[in-house]
């Protein structure tokens, strides 16, 4: 328990900082002094008995300014931090392009390893709906984990090696199977309703609904990247414009 409240007590001042720190830059650009606030952080953890695990702690950088600075290191009680190229954080993996294939081919390949388990369930002799059971369990919890995240900027050529999974499974168990494009956009529209009914949800503020005289749509937010506008927020207006 006391590690438990620890962590959420890390957490909640790095998400705190974080924002101010977006705020600083005179220039209105999301410009962190980094090396400032991991002090900063460094010296709070120490003043709550807490201590930052360096070999733990990674540094990954995400620019796409056409003229690239020199970023210097980052230091943790004179330990440099290591840099890193990606970053998997709460199962998706992060690459500092904000590429998704190195997440989509680390998930494809643990379903291929379980569509061998499902194979040898068919042999032995197990009903349809088992098996779609057994696919629902092993491989779709694998293949729509945390989906609304990250499917919306998955490349064609990711989608395609994902879909084929699916296939293969639905070639197994003998049934229909639904594709991983309608799940994620049944869990967009899920999620989405679930922020707009809780007030305290931090990203509820981002569903504004229009004049009463349009009932049921909401302000879209604008976009100036394909990145943004395949996101999860913009793509669960779309969808819930779409239902009226």
């Amino acid at each position: 328990m006391i590690e438990l409240e620890a962590c959420v007590a890390t957490q909640s001042w790095v998400n705190r900082e974080y924002r101010r720190g977006l705020r600083t830059h005179p220039c209105g650009a999301p410009v962190l002094r980094i090396s400032g606030e991991v002090r900063a952080l460094g010296v709070w953890c120490q003043e709550n008995n807490l201590t930052l695990n360096i070999n733990k702690t990674k540094e990954m950088i995400v620019d796409f300014r056409k003229q690239q600075r020199e970023h210097p290191p980052i230091h943790i009680d004179g330990t440099v931090v290591e840099r890193v190229a990606s970053f998997k954080f709460l199962g998706i993996h992060i690459t500092d392009k904000l590429n998704l294939s190195t997440h989509t081919d680390s998930i494809v390949k643990k379903a291929q390893q379980r569509l061998f388990n499902l194979r040898r369930l068919k042999k032995f002799g197990l009903s349809p709906k088992s098996l779609t059971n057994f696919y629902r369990c092993t491989i779709e919890s694998i293949l729509a984990g945390c989906i609304t995240a990250w499917y919306g900027n998955c490349s064609t050529l990711n989608r395609k090696a994902l879909q084929r999974v699916v296939r293969s499974a639905q070639r197994i168990t003998g049934g229909k199977l639904p594709a991983l494009q309608d799940t994620y956009t049944t869990r967009c529209h899920r999620k989405a309703i679930k922020i707009i009914k809780d007030i305290n949800h931090p990203s509820h503020c981002l569903f504004t609904p229009l004049s009463s005289r349009s009932r049921g749509q909401y302000r879209c937010i604008k976009a100036g990247t394909e990145r943004l506008k395949n996101s999860f927020y913009l793509k669960a207006i779309r969808l819930l414009n779409s239902h009226h």
